[in-house]
């Protein structure tokens, strides 16, 4: 056998045993189903860009506060927030209590501009009840509202499909449920324009996080700043 002949049988071999390490790994990463879902957490867990909107196609009946029908249609032609919560949730009042309410005290002058957070526990968050986070939180209800849409399984089904957060689930640990309350859900804040768009989508509180910081200790404040130029930027479109 000639040399060339040898150099050359010895790189096919090479490049054929390379090839099967990584359609394995391929293989591997695609039917591990503990990676599958790191990886789509990674994917999901930053905002949809402005140019990725999508309008909402279903209404959304509920009642606010003071005990009010509303709807999220009632909304269209202004600029609104959308935000998940639950009375009793501890990071819904310490990460998203405080950022909402900076947005509110920004734009609250103006009159197309509203918040509307869904309960994702209707079964317990009833009018009274979200009268009295609402108090706390200094929320007047012409332009900020607190909702329970009803029954907690078509809510959160409304939430997921139509309004693309992540799936909202039930903790089944006492210790969790006691530590962090009984559901795990979106902590992101969704942006929609007057047309009934959702425009984006900003998770501050997850960009406040330690290991945000450590990964990019400028997230934070770049992410906020970019949200509230956003909302501007909106309510000067008439």
């Amino acid at each position: 056998m000639s040399r060339k002949t040898t150099i050359f049988l010895f790189y096919t071999g090479v490049a054929v045993v390379s090839a099967l390490i990584i359609a394995a790994a391929v293989l591997t990463r695609s039917t591990f189903p503990g990676e599958k879902a790191s990886q789509e957490l990674i994917i999901d867990s930053g905002k949809t860009t402005p140019t990725d909107y999508f309008p909402i196609g279903r209404d959304l009946p509920a009642v606010n506060q003071d005990d009010q029908q509303v709807k999220l249609s009632d909304l269209r032609g202004k600029v609104w927030v959308a935000a998940e919560f639950f009375a009793v949730c501890p990071h819904c009042a310490v990460r998203n209590g405080s950022e909402l309410r900076e947005i509110y005290e920004a734009f609250k002058s103006d009159p197309d501009f509203h918040i509307a957070c869904i309960s994702v526990d209707p079964e317990e968050d009833k009018p009274e009840k979200l009268k009295e986070y609402a108090k706390v939180l200094g929320a007047d209800t012409k332009n900020w509202w607190f909702l329970n849409a009803g029954e907690a399984k078509a809510t959160h089904s409304y939430l997921e499909k139509e309004l693309k957060f992540f799936g909202v689930r039930e903790r089944s640990d006492p210790l969790d449920i006691e530590a962090n309350g009984r559901y795990q859900h979106d902590l992101g804040f969704l942006l929609v324009d007057r047309n009934f768009n959702v425009i984006g989508k900003w998770p501050l509180a997850d960009a406040r996080s330690e290991e945000a910081k450590k990964r990019d200790p400028q997230m934070y404040e770049r992410m906020k700043k970019e949200l509230f130029d956003r909302i501007r930027l909106e309510l000067a479109k008439k």
